[in-house]
């Protein structure tokens, strides 16, 4: 990539919230992973389908699984850093990697990330027909983090951008809303979500996702 195709990225990033990223791995490569980590987690009697989580994000139940649980996660996490602090024009340090598997039907209900996601990436890894499921993401940046939840934007102006296996949309996790308004069109469909916050910044004190390791280490 250029310098000028780099600064392209960054102020389409700055101007609109989010820049997709065409092709960001090829498909093979996380066609391997997804593979590897349901053997792994099959060795060591915790099958994917064991990871069930639900919340006011979802309207069902969703399979997810952190770095924290499945290490090679942080692979793409840290290694995937040098590159989002070029499509950002920051200086990032990462915080947490997490995987989600929905399935036919599913939404993402409109909503701000924490402050460990200043600048968050939807990554796809698979799907089950191969039919592209759209992010959406406001077109105005808003007063985030805020535990605001809604079934829609309410309004406000979005764009939505579709993602084959292997494309990323980086978007502004903590000050643009963001969502999945369309039911998953696939059987299911995989994908990472990875997150960074500026050194140094306002958030800067999640690099690494400190608080969070903090809080679970003073749990009994």
């Amino acid at each position: 990539m250029t310098q000028q195709d780099q600064s392209s990225e960054s102020q389409r990033y700055w101007r609109d919230g989010y820049v997709p990223l065409r092709g960001l791995f090829p498909r093979e490569i996380l066609d391997t992973f997804y593979m590897r980590m349901r053997a792994d987690l099959d060795a060591a009697g915790r099958p994917l389908q064991s990871f069930v989580a639900e919340g006011p994000l979802l309207r069902g139940r969703a399979i997810e699984l952190y770095g924290y649980q499945y290490a090679p996660m942080l692979a793409f996490l840290w290694g995937l850093t040098p590159r989002m602090a070029q499509a950002t024009g920051r200086d990032l340090l990462p915080t947490y990697a997490y995987f989600r598997a929905y399935q036919q039907g599913d939404i993402c209900r409109v909503h701000y990330d924490r402050p460990s996601c200043e600048h968050s990436l939807s990554l796809t890894v698979a799907y089950g027909e191969d039919r592209p499921w759209a992010l959406s993401v406001a077109a105005e940046a808003g007063e985030g983090p805020t535990g605001e939840v809604t079934e829609d934007f309410g309004g406000r102006r979005y764009a939505s951008v579709a993602m084959a296996p292997g494309d990323g949309v980086l978007y502004q996790g903590t000050h643009r809303l963001h969502g999945r308004l369309d039911p998953n069109p696939n059987s299911w469909s995989a994908h990472l979500f990875l997150h960074w916050v500026e050194r140094g910044g306002r958030y800067g004190e999640h690099a690494f996702d400190r608080p969070a390791i903090e809080r679970a280490m003073r749990r009994p």
